[in-house]
């Protein structure tokens, strides 16, 4: 009875705290195993990109750029403590559902087994001088313990499955204690890395060589966009169009030297450097990688109210690292007219990547992103970050180009 109280305990203490696990948009058995192996996948493929950034920190010459790899790589490895987390939820999500199943079929099962048990072992130790005294004869007595003596190894013959059923209690007990090991060392690896990058960012900003008034002009020019647009879509247009003009601008020839002799300056040398139109690239960006990890809960193209989805919209765990999908410059960095904290980054060739739903801003108007490049961290409280990918104003789905 201790034992089965005991049992009874610690699977009720493990419900509890399994329950208090967030694991969004997962319900059922089937949908839980396939968050695990997107979970599993996610987290691989967050390893083998910090791998990647690291290998190009070290061979990066600038020490800007550098830093930025190095910043994008422990983004990276944010996400792979975080996939490893969801994961580990997952998991014990799995083990608890699988314990509840047993253990009510153990309930059903136990009961009328342990008092035919109970009634066996009574009579077995039972000595045969006290059932001389019972009435009847010696003869039924005798051919009453025969019978019992053929029954008992039926009776454990039925009771293997039950047996079998015990021996998986345990081992679900055994998988619940590493699961919560693995999820308390992911936990604190998280934190770890989360400090390591807060102190290179730091690093970062205290090291970083921009010139200063420019990138203020360019940031008091977004806001003040940012309040004569009319909605999202309008302030994204006004954007693509100040990144084409300053794409126009790089390319314009720089002054030409003064002749020796002003005499000789003619107007065809003036303008012997042909200026080269920018033009928009097909090429799309590359890499281009999805900027959260966990479940899309609105794809491209789903109804929405007010239309059709423009963009995907995933549902991350509180804080979850976001980061750039693509290299490109970062046009507005702020929070926008209910959308909360929003990152707009403009990508060569007339791309552009709108991030909404941020609870925390890492960049500023002007910063140069690296792919993976660290934006911020989605909101604490449900949380629901979106991802627009645009080419000259018209929105393209994400999917079709990542990688």
């Amino acid at each position: 009875m201790s034992r089965l109280l005991l049992l009874g305990l610690s699977l009720t203490a493990f419900a509890a705290a399994a329950s208090g696990q967030f694991v969004p948009g997962v319900s059922g058995p089937q949908e839980t195993r396939q968050a695990l192996a997107a979970a599993i996948k996610e987290r691989r493929a967050a390893e083998e990109r910090g791998r990647q950034l690291d290998q190009q920190a070290a061979r990066a010459d600038d020490a800007a750029d550098k830093a930025a790899q190095q910043a994008a790589a422990l983004a990276a490895r944010i996400q792979e403590a975080e996939a490893g987390i969801t994961a580990a939820n997952l998991r014990m999500t799995m083990i608890d559902a699988e314990r509840r199943a047993l253990r009510e079929e153990l309930g059903q099962r136990q009961q009328p087994l342990v008092q035919l048990t109970a009634a066996l072992q009574q009579f077995t130790r039972r000595p045969l001088a006290l059932s001389l005294l019972q009435p009847g004869s010696v003869k039924d007595v005798v051919y009453l313990r025969a019978v019992l003596h053929d029954t008992l190894p039926a009776v454990q013959q039925r009771t293997m499955g039950l047996r079998s059923q015990l021996a998986r209690s345990k081992e679900l007990r055994r998988e619940a204690g590493l699961a919560a090991e693995v999820l308390a060392a992911e936990e604190d690896l998280l934190e770890e890395r989360r400090a390591r990058l807060a102190r290179a960012e730091t690093q970062q900003r205290l090291t970083a060589q921009r010139v200063g008034l420019v990138a203020e002009r360019e940031a008091a020019r977004a806001l003040a966009l940012a309040e004569q647009a009319r909605d999202l879509d309008s302030l994204v247009g006004e954007l693509d169009r100040a990144a084409a003009l300053r794409a126009r601008l790089a390319q314009l020839p720089g002054p030409s030297l003064r002749p020796a002799r002003p005499g000789e300056a003619s107007l065809s040398q003036a303008f012997a450097e042909p200026v080269v139109a920018a033009t928009a690239s097909t090429a799309e960006p590359s890499p281009y990688i999805l900027p959260v990890a966990g479940p899309v809960v609105t794809g491209f193209g789903s109804p929405i109210s007010g239309g059709l989805s423009q963009g995907l919209v995933f549902a991350p765990f509180a804080e979850a690292q976001v980061v750039a999908p693509a290299p490109g410059r970062v046009a507005f960095a702020g929070a926008y007219r209910g959308y909360g904290q929003i990152v707009i980054i403009s990508h060569d060739g007339g791309w552009t990547s709108l991030i909404t739903g941020l609870g925390q801003i890492d960049v500023a108007v002007g910063d140069e992103l690296v792919s993976g490049g660290p934006l911020g961290r989605a909101a604490m409280r449900d949380p629901r970050i979106t991802l627009e990918l645009r080419r000259a104003g018209t929105p393209v789905n994400p999917l079709i180009i990542t990688g």
